[in-house]
């Protein structure tokens, strides 16, 4: 028997998709280079605040966002890998899947740092906001390290879609429509598991902006 659950909060699921939208305008921006560095430069400041806000709501928010959730040692990965686990009894990421999220968020984090220091190469007028900070040659160079990660995180994000169809069709389970509809199907005997107050996700959002404007704008 199962039973349906909300296993995905509303901030978790807007995190996801807006993360999503940014990242898909920030390659188009990218790739434009011109005057779209205006939107794409901004466009990773808000990323900034978003991951910012996710590592906030992954120590204060609700359950199945917290890392300490669904980040397992190698033990538990091991379990989960020979089906030890089935897939209804671990509401929200498996431990496989929580990895991965510790992965993007980490090379995302790193990109969006990269990013604050890099330089337009081709005007040298819309540079990172912190390019200032730090010499030409170390601009340059967190520049190319900025697109050589770019790189890595669209092989992430296939590897992540890759997954979810794989998911789809080996396993009979979707990903996907439970972080759309933030609902997931699990073993009748498996406990709700608890939301957090979506007050507490606008304060995380609110000082997430804050820290990331007084850093950006403070150092300008």
């Amino acid at each position: 028997m199962t039973k349906r659950i909300v296993v995905w909060d509303v901030p978790i699921r807007l995190f996801h998709w807006l993360l999503a939208v940014l990242f898909t305008c920030m390659w188009f921006t990218g790739k434009q280079g011109g005057d779209w560095l205006r939107i794409h430069v901004l466009c990773g400041e808000v990323v900034i605040v978003l991951l910012l806000f996710r590592v906030i709501w992954g120590i204060f928010g609700s359950q199945t966002a917290r890392f300490a959730e669904f980040v397992r040692g190698p033990a538990a990965v091991r379990r989960y890998l020979r089906g030890e686990d089935g897939p209804s009894s671990q509401p929200g990421h498996n431990p496989l899947g929580g990895w991965m999220v510790v992965t993007l968020l980490t090379v995302l984090s790193f990109q969006g740092l990269t990013g604050l220091f890099a330089s337009d190469e081709d005007s040298y007028f819309l540079n990172g906001p912190l390019a200032h900070c730090i010499s030409d040659v170390w601009s340059s160079r967190l520049t190319d390290v900025h697109k050589t990660v770019f790189n890595v995180i669209l092989g992430l994000v296939a590897l992540h879609i890759c997954a979810i169809v794989a998911y789809r069709l080996f396993r009979k389970q979707d990903l996907l429509g439970p972080m759309l509809s933030g609902c997931q199907d699990v073993d009748e005997a498996a406990p709700s598991p608890v939301c957090a107050p979506v007050a507490w996700a606008v304060a995380g959002v609110l000082v997430s902006a804050a820290v990331v404007a007084a850093l950006v704008w403070g150092l300008s």
